[in-house]
Formats: structure tokens, sequence, C-alpha cells
């Protein structure tokens, strides 16, 4: 394995990252998120035990894995200390060996609220957890951060001010309540602790550990068709989830990223509103929902199903320089009498090649000489039309169902 990967959703999010890290953080030294906040959802599944994460990075379960939330991310600290507790709860060691940046923009209940009265007259089918919001108070330069905390007198000055700016925005053009000044900054101060615990300059902790040539772990969230600037706008995130949202999310140069695992379904799905051209209304699309159990790890909402958009896939490959793609949920498709795959558009309809389904378990299979040949012929074609080998293939939930070639 290179010494430093990057692993990133190439669809609409939810292509199994988490496992992925997870099964690749045995080995790595640093796992560090860039992007996102608790809008996301990693699901880990390790001997029968389900684990979500929202926040940490999933090398988190690695004892010998050290984990950094980056400067990218928008940070809620009441989600973030709930997350700890629960994984403290179960043993799992945090002290010297997580770090949050002290440049995160913070998320506070005020962003909450705006992000929720304004998706019921926007309906971008946003997560309602203030992601937007926080992102847009960064780039506006009017942000608390996490490194605020060190300061009570400053922090006081800026919760005054931010709160004050999103009262008017709540009640002069949402005509909602406004929020208690003094209660949102007695809600930060809850989470003195973390500060205390956790923050450092992230910048500074990434130089030290590439000069001391530790293997990194570059964890991404949600997907490349989400992305800012490359997703299918305005029904995006508002972060970088593609590769560039490396650099500026943990103020680090391309050149120390060593390989690019970009995650596909073997399939499509998505969550919330926005077009999706190879979206199945019919008993495949049910099958397929049912199968691969697709529901949102953050909040539920049950997943929209289609079939592989390669057209979408092969330009997300190129946008992240991708140098291995991962296929997940290979065993849903187990039961397919035929499976199709979208390779043009046309008047904006997708054109699709159509393989007949292996009608066998592949579940838990391991070794990819013991796949079904049409199963093998099913990856191979988009190997090809992608111009990317698929050196790992998910045929499980579990860290052990996974074949690396």
């Amino acid at each position: 394995m290179a010494k430093n990967t990057l692993i990133l959703g190439l669809q609409w999010g939810d292509e199994g990252k988490g496992k992925i890290v997870d099964n690749l953080s045995e080995t790595i030294d640093i796992v560090c998120r860039f992007q996102g906040g608790h809008n996301a959802g990693h699901t880990i599944k390790v001997e029968g035990q389900k684990t979500v994460l929202h926040l940490i990075p999933s090398g988190i379960l690695h004892e010998n894995a050290k984990c950094l939330i980056g400067n990218g991310v928008v940070l809620a600290l009441d989600a973030l200390d709930k997350e700890i507790t629960n994984l403290k709860e179960r043993n799992i060691r945090f002290k010297n060996r997580f770090y949050v940046s002290s440049a995160c923009a913070l998320i506070l209940p005020s962003h909450i609220s705006i992000d929720k009265v304004r998706d019921k007259k926007e309906s971008i089918g946003t997560t309602g957890r203030g992601i937007g919001p926080a992102y847009e108070d960064k780039i506006g330069r009017r942000a608390i951060r996490f490194g605020d905390l060190g300061d009570e007198d400053n922090l006081k000055e800026k919760v005054i001010s931010l709160v004050g700016y999103h009262n008017r925005l709540l009640q002069d053009l949402y005509k909602h309540e406004p929020h208690d000044v003094n209660e949102i900054f007695e809600y930060i101060l809850n989470y003195k602790h973390l500060y205390d615990e956790f923050c450092v300059d992230s910048q500074e902790r990434m130089y030290e550990w590439i000069k001391d040539d530790n293997s990194i772990l570059f964890e991404g969230a949600q997907g490349t068709l989400l992305d800012i600037d490359h997703g299918t706008y305005p029904y995006v995130t508002s972060s970088s989830t593609t590769a560039g949202g490396v650099s500026t999310g943990l103020g680090i140069g391309p050149k120390f990223i060593d390989r690019i695992i970009g995650i596909s379904k073997a399939y499509t799905t998505r969550v919330g509103e926005g077009p999706f051209l190879t979206e199945l209304f019919d008993k495949d699309g049910e099958l397929l929902a049912k199968k691969g159990n697709e529901f949102g790890a953050t909040t539920g909402r049950p997943r929209r199903c289609g079939w592989l958009d390669l057209v979408a896939l092969k330009k997300a490959v190129f946008t992240n320089s991708v140098t291995d793609l991962c296929i997940t949920k290979l065993d849903v498709l187990d039961e397919m009498k035929k499976i199709r795959v979208c390779v043009e558009y046309k008047n904006n309809t997708p054109i699709y090649k159509d393989f007949e389904g292996w009608l066998c378990t592949t579940e838990g299979i391991t070794e990819y000489s013991e796949l079904p040949e049409k199963a093998k012929k099913y990856i191979e074609f988009i190997e090809d039309f992608t111009e990317s080998p698929a050196s790992i293939i998910s045929t499980g939930p579990s860290r052990d169902q996974t074949i690396s070639r």
C-alpha cells in the first residue's frame, strides 16, 4: 500500500467509505477527516457490532491509529462530545491519539435553525444540521472557531456579533423566533473540556507527521457528486468533497498524496432532492433498497436507488485523479436477473448496456478468482469504461468481507 492514501466517494455519498477506511487503517499511522460535518455517516461492522461515526475518523477503532479532524470540517460540539462518550464507553482510547484543528468553524444552534427554516422554503433536502449556514459564515469571515474557546472574553464578543446576525436573519427574513445570545455562549462553554483535551494547530501537526515519515490516510465524507463546485448544483453539500479538498481542509500540498481510492457502489443511490437519471421506481429499485438496506446512516431517510451511472462515474474518476476503484455492495446484485449500467446520455435520458445477472451468492467472498464469471465480466466492464482498476471489492458489510487485488 502506498504511504499516504486518500479515500473518497465517487457518487452522492453513502458508498461505504467507513468500512474501507477501517479496513485499511490496520496498517496506517494517521487517519484524517478534511471536510464536511456530522452530516456524514460512516458505518463500520466488526464481529457483528455496528458503529456509525459522524465526525470522528473511522480509524479510531484501531488502537494503532491516531486521528485528526482537520480545519475543513465544521464542528458541532454536542455531536462530537456524544460520539466521544459513546466510544469511551466501549473502551476506545482517545488520549494522545485524537486531535481537532483549532481552525474548525463551529456549528451553533442558530445555524441549525437557519438551515431548517430555509430548507422548508428551498427544498434542497439538507440534513438540517446547520452545515451549510456554518460554511457560509466561514466564507463570510464571521465564523467562531474551535480555537476561540481559549479566550472567553473574545469568544463572548464573537457570539454576540454572530448570533445577533443570525437573529436578524431569522426574525426579519424567516419570521422565526430569535436565539438567546447568553444561552448559546453557555452552550459553547459547556464543551470547553473538548478544547482543553483535543485542540491543536492541525497544519503544524500534519507537518510533524509527514516529516516523521508516518503513513497517512485521508478520509472523505459525502461524495463527488455532492461537491459544491463539481456536483449536481444546487443539490449539493457545502464543502469540497473532491481530492482538492484535502489540501484546503488539512493545509497540505497534493504531492503528499500517493494513492487515491475512489469508492462506488455496484449500483447508485442518493438521499434527498436533486437529479438522478438512472433512478428506478420499479421492483428492481425496491430489491436494491431492501437487500442493500438503503437508509441514511445520519438521517435514517430512505435512499433513492438506481442503476450504476458509468458516465458520471468516469467523470468523478477524472475529477479526483483516481488511481484505484473500490466497488462496494456487489453482493446486493446477487438476485438480479438483469443488471444495467448507463453508458451514455441522449436528450437527458440514460442509454443502458445490459448484463446477465449471476444469480448466486457473492457475499463474503474474499478472493477475486472465486467470483462468478458474470460478476467478473461486470467488474471488468466498469474498469474498462472508467479506465481505472478495481483493486478493492466489498462483498458484505463486515470488515473481513473484502477482496483485495
